[in-house]
């Protein structure tokens, strides 16, 4: 036991020490500091104390008292001098007429410190230095109300990451120190945090922030992300920069490397050197692993998380100071799924297992033909006994790697062909294994090449950099397939993934739910790819029970077929075959050979070939076809048109013509008016998007040019329609799309009710689609543009007058195409759009959307202009475009009505200032005109 003055001569005054204060150095520290008592200055009954000296006084390089320190002997507790040390602050600072000087007291072991008026006290790690003390008082001094403070909203300008930054910001001003936001793996958790350090660093609340993550990758992700958004400020570490440097303002760092720099006595930090730390990923493990970085600065801290909040254990909350379940701001996978237009993709999921997987490898459960192969190998079958948790670790077997293969192959979302799989990631469990589900894609799809599907394991250096195989995988048709071992579960960013195969179980609730945001990324409408035309949801192949593991209960796989076009194509022919023998045509002969065709193009090594082979050999001997009754024909349909998905190696666009052809004459045979007009359309709108410019095509004018005459299709014969197959049918490759990116397929007139909507227009009725219709009129007001005043004055965001918007209506109405407003409301789909919307949409000045979008964007754009709103104003208005999308309109008295009432008592009226009640009302009126 110590009295005060040991305490203070062998433990205190070598702590301040520690933290760069000189004890004898009266610019730095007096001891004994005498004050004058002023027994006004608590209104609370006062201790008077055995002396009138503070114990130490911590000065600034201007001789001005920044902090006091009181000290207790050690074997008290230090929070007896709270009250005292607060005392000795307040009459320094009303004796010196100086700013409040900071609060320590201590027994030489523990050390507390209080920012009067701000924050309650504290225990800390250790003493500030003199620079920490500084900076923290001139924080405290020159801090800016946080609520005035506006966002970047090109850092972060989604209404949620708004609320989100708005919620942490309220929270602060409280004087709260720890938070927690939880936002689902895709929306921008980073992007969010660095706009929230933005306005903290403006605002005056921050001068320097870590920002922790818990691996490499992640850390060099986070530095390019601050790069970007946020240049202006320094960054630690730069590229090959080992040595800590305590000049900059961003620190990027990962667990360990923290870990070593505060352990380092020769370099250690001071725990008061940042202001804020983001800690990325914040769940229990980190804390247990970590815990010590934490415990160590004394700071603001910001938790981010992208686990589901019912998913957050109670420990986790706590740390951040939450109520269970009550995060500072979260934003579900779910509102991000619902959005209109959503955020993120949803998924479905397929449960997969095999039976050694569920049973195990052991006699019971190998046949009695393996037990044979296993005897012929030398092996004995009693001795074989595995777990099913031990295939892939300490045994594997070529059979389950190959079952899930094939089932993937079968289940999986393809590509707009239906016959190869969509952008996949196989989640493997080891190197070997990964490489093992590798050589069984090579022998299931030969005709691949080895190009269907590539391992991309951090340890292959071919994976890095331009042209490498992530490269490829993320801007190529091919790969399709990415086989990987833990470096894509998170940080890759592919947004036409479609499939993920967990061929791994999973144990970490977190880490699984990063995996499964590598499937979420949403298409960019701009930038669509020909092997990924649209994604409205991706497949998850479950082959480990991962979702029960953490007891989920995700939607299920529908069972919607996804037809190969291949075997559209087959089974096309073989109606076609069908209502020609019906109808004793002559084309019923031309249709089995073309059947024949089909089923000799398909390849012989191919896995399902191979797996159908008996069932092929009886179709391909030739006097199969000569006596098709009902039994061969429903074989033909039921057993062998599906094994024409195995067929890939051909021209699809070529096919998918001649499929439109033979559904031409489909209709011709059955003698249906609509459908034939409606697929002659379709036919001829394709073959008008040929380039004669290219000279295989124009080597094909004559045959072109009298397909798109009306009078070709009147009376055409199956040797006409054969003709166009076999000339034109091999140019679509070549084919030029009228409304911009890839082709996409065509629907079957049989499987869904599909009308190719046509639009008539001009004194002569002419009929053409309305995709080239609009092409026709968007030409038009683009070569009118270049020397049209008028136009040239909306192209340049100047207003016209009424005079000037009648007379280019009229002077529109008057040349081909015959533009009129009502034209363009059907062609564009928007009845409320007004013809000078349509002019501008079609110049580039303004975007027309549907009524969900405008509502969005409006109620976005109001948020992003007014990103000072308070968190409580930006939920008002999420529930305001809700009732608005719901019902398509609104009135004044019901925005003082539920369920705007449930928000406050008033309504609009108790959220809102007078002012912006207006302008949102005006906001409403506008969308509703």
């Amino acid at each position: 036991m110590k009295n005060e003055k040991l305490t203070r001569k062998e433990i205190i005054d070598n702590r301040l020490k520690q933290a760069g204060w000189n004890i004898n150095d009266r610019t730095q520290v007096i001891e004994e500091f005498f004050i004058t008592k002023d027994k006004n200055i608590v209104n609370e009954p006062v201790t008077y104390y055995s002396t009138e000296f503070s114990d130490y006084v911590l000065l600034g390089k201007d001789g001005k008292a920044l902090a006091v320190v009181e000290a207790k002997k050690s074997s008290v507790d230090a929070r007896i001098g709270e009250e005292q040390a607060k005392q000795y602050a307040m009459n320094i600072q009303k004796q010196f007429s100086c700013e409040l000087p900071f609060c320590m007291y201590t027994n030489g072991n523990d050390i507390y410190f209080w920012d009067i008026n701000n924050y309650a006290p504290r225990k800390i790690f250790a003493f500030p230095t003199r620079s920490d003390l500084e900076r923290m008082a001139f924080i405290r001094k020159n801090q800016k109300p946080l609520a005035d403070e506006l966002i970047n909203t090109n850092i972060a300008g989604r209404p949620y990451q708004i609320q989100a930054i708005r919620a942490v910001f309220e929270a602060m001003e409280e004087r709260k120190r720890k938070f927690l936001l939880i936002m689902a793996t895709g929306t921008g958790k980073t992007r969010t945090c660095i706009a929230m350090v933005d306005g903290l660093m403006r605002a005056g609340w921050i001068s320097r922030v870590l920002f922790l993550v818990d691996r490499i990758a992640l850390r060099d992700q986070a530095i390019e992300a601050f790069k970007e958004n946020a240049p202006q400020y320094s960054v630690w570490p730069q590229t090959g920069e080992t040595k800590l440097a305590t000049d900059r303002r961003v620190y990027v760092s990962t667990y360990p490397t923290m870990l070593n720099i505060i352990e380092n006595e020769k370099e250690g930090l001071s725990p008061h050197f940042f202001d804020l730390i983001v800690i990325d990923e914040s769940h229990r493990s980190i804390y247990n692993v970590y815990q010590n970085v934490l415990n160590y600065f004394n700071t603001i801290i910001l938790g981010l998380t992208a686990t589901p909040t019912d998913a957050i254990d109670h420990n986790t909350f706590e740390l951040f100071d939450c109520e269970d379940g009550l995060p500072t701001f979260a934003y579900t996978f779910e509102e991000a799924v619902n959005n209109i237009p959503p955020y993120l993709s949803n998924f479905e999921v397929m449960k997969l297992t095999t039976k050694f997987q569920q049973e195990g490898i052991h006699l019971s459960s190998i046949s009695e033909d393996d037990q044979k192969k296993l005897i012929a190998e030398g092996k004995d079958p009693i001795e074989i006994n595995f777990e099913g948790t031990d295939i892939e670790k300490a045994v594997t077997n070529k059979g389950t790697n190959a079952l899930i293969v094939r089932e993937f192959w079968e289940e999986s979302i393809k590509d707009p062909n239906g016959v190869l799989p969509g952008k996949t990631i196989f989640f493997c469990m080891t190197m070997k294994h990964a490489r093992r589900i590798k050589e069984v894609f090579d022998q299931f799809y030969p005709q691949g090449a080895g190009e269907i599907a590539k391992v991309i394991v951090s340890d292959d250096p071919r994976v890095y950099g331009k042209g490498g195989l992530l490269d490829q995988f993320k801007n190529n048709d091919f790969p399709r397939i990415a086989i990987s071992v833990d470096m894509l579960d998170t940080g890759i960013d592919v947004p036409e993934l479609v499939n993920l195969v967990f061929a791994k179980p999973v144990f970490s609730y977190t880490k699984f739910w990063q995996m499964i945001g590598r499937g979420t990324r949403v298409l960019n409408a701009n930038q669509r790819r020909s092997w990924c035309h649209e994604k409205d949801k991706f497949l998850v192949i479950d082959c480990w029970d991962n979702f029960e593991y953490f007891k989920l209960n995700p939607k299920g796989k529908e069972n919607k077929s996804q037809i190969a076009l291949p075997v559209r194509l087959f089974k096309m022919r073989l109606e076609k075959l069908v209502l020609a023998i019906e109808k004793h045509s002559d084309s019923a002969e031309t249709e089995k050979l073309e059947l024949e065709k089909l089923l000799n193009a398909l390849p012989k090594n191919n896995v399902v070939v191979q797996d159908n082979l008996t069932d092929l050999e009886k179709v391909l001997v030739p006097n199969f076809w000569n006596d098709l009754n009902d039994d061969k024909l429903e074989f033909l349909d039921q057993t062998i048109a599906p094994i024409m998905r195995a067929l890939s190696s051909v021209d699809f666009k070529a096919m998918r013509f001649e499929k439109d052809i033979v559904e031409f004459s489909l209709a011709q045979l059955k003698n249906e008016p609509q459908d034939i007009e409606n697929i002659k359309e379709l036919i001829v709108s394709q073959i008008a998007e040929l380039p004669l410019n290219i000279g295989l095509v124009a080597k094909e004018k004559t045959t072109i040019n009298k397909a798109l005459k009306n009078s070709f299709w009147v009376n055409t014969t199956e040797a006409d329609l054969q003709v166009v197959i076999d000339k034109i049918a091999p140019l679509m490759r070549f084919r030029q799309r009228f409304d911009g990116g890839d082709e996409q397929e065509s629907l079957n007139l049989k499987d869904v009710t599909y009308k190719k909507e046509m639009v008539e227009f001009g004194p002569e009725n002419e009929l053409v689609s309305v995709s080239r219709y609009k092409e026709m009129v968007e030409v038009m007001v683009q070569q009118l543009a270049e020397q049209n005043p008028i136009l040239q004055k909306i192209k340049q965001g100047q207003n016209i007058s009424t005079e000037e918007l009648e007379t280019l209506a009229q002077m529109m109405n008057e040349k081909d195409p015959f533009v009129t407003e009502k034209l363009l409301q059907r062609v564009y789909g928007n009845q409320h759009a007004k013809f000078l919307q349509f002019i501008k949409h079609i110049l580039e000045v303004e975007i027309i959307h549907s009524f969900e979008e405008t509502v969005t964007l409006a109620f976005d754009t109001f948020i992003k202009e007014h990103n000072n709103l308070s968190n409580n104003q930006i939920e008002f208005m999420k529930v305001l475009k809700k009732f608005l999308i719901d019902k398509g309109k609104i009135g004044k008295r019901d925005l003082i009505n539920p369920p705007f009432t449930q928000l406050h008592p008033q309504g609009i009226m108790g959220v809102f200032s007078p002012k912006e009640i207006e302008e949102i009302i005006t906001i409403i009126q506008k969308i509703a005109a």
